[in-house]
């Protein structure tokens, strides 16, 4: 039988989990905003981790935005710290060098679905009166 998930795919898991409580409570770099962990990929040696991130905002934020851009500095500043304490946090005899991402998902998803509102409308996508269907069956 196959397996679900690869040992990579768990330690990716755990790294992310991990990773998101150090960033709220361990980095106190004021220019980092709030910050969510998206997803961890890491490589089948171990040898990096590619750590995908989005900051919470007001305005539709891109990877050019300064903001981003400092944010994401400074993660990459602190990963040899972070590092240190995942690798003790998840007893890793190997553990990979952290690559600090934007992840700008989020907001190609939200200009997707803007674009699908305006070209579809507010109506619903299934008309839901208050009359029953018509069975054919019913009437013979």
């Amino acid at each position: 039988m196959a397996r679900e998930f690869s040992r990579v795919d768990r330690i990716g898991d755990q790294m992310q989990r991990e990773l998101a409580q150090l960033i709220q409570r361990e980095v106190k770099d004021p220019r980092l905003g709030m910050v969510t962990v998206n997803a961890v990929k890491v490589s089948r040696d171990l040898g990096y981790a590619d750590i995908y991130v989005s900051l919470l905002s007001t305005e539709e934020l891109t990877a050019d935005s300064p903001e981003v851009q400092e944010s994401v500095s400074v993660l990459n500043k602190a990963s040899g710290f972070l590092r240190g304490q995942v690798g003790r946090a998840m007893k890793l005899r190997v553990v990979p060098q952290l690559r600090f991402h934007f992840d700008a998902l989020q907001g190609y998803s939200r200009k997707m679905d803007s674009l699908i509102r305006e070209a579809v409308g507010d109506k619903p996508a299934v008309d839901r009166n208050d009359e029953k269907p018509h069975d054919p069956e019913a009437s013979d």
